[in-house]
């Protein structure tokens, strides 16, 4: 399913998605197809966002494309003086 049906599905809210389908670009995956599972109540969505399961997200309609930043590198490196 495509990003925008979702929207229209489940609009104004937070939604656990399976990840199907992207496209990597630079620092961002751009998700093309998803299969929702649920609709999150607003008070749950931080904890699922942080429960989901890997190629799963929790992400809010209301944003027009589904989109993850990338860490390239999510060590922070610190040099240690001499």
């Amino acid at each position: 399913m495509k990003w925008q049906q979702v929207r229209e599905l489940f609009p104004d809210q937070f939604v656990l998605l399976s990840i199907l389908d992207y496209v990597e670009e630079e620092d961002r995956k751009i998700v093309t197809e998803v299969a929702p599972i649920r609709a999150i109540p607003e008070q749950d969505a931080n904890r699922e966002f942080f429960s989901a399961k890997p190629g799963n997200i929790v992400y809010h309609t209301s944003n027009e494309e589904c989109v993850i930043r990338l860490r390239k590198d999510p060590m922070l490196r610190v040099r240690r003086g001499s």
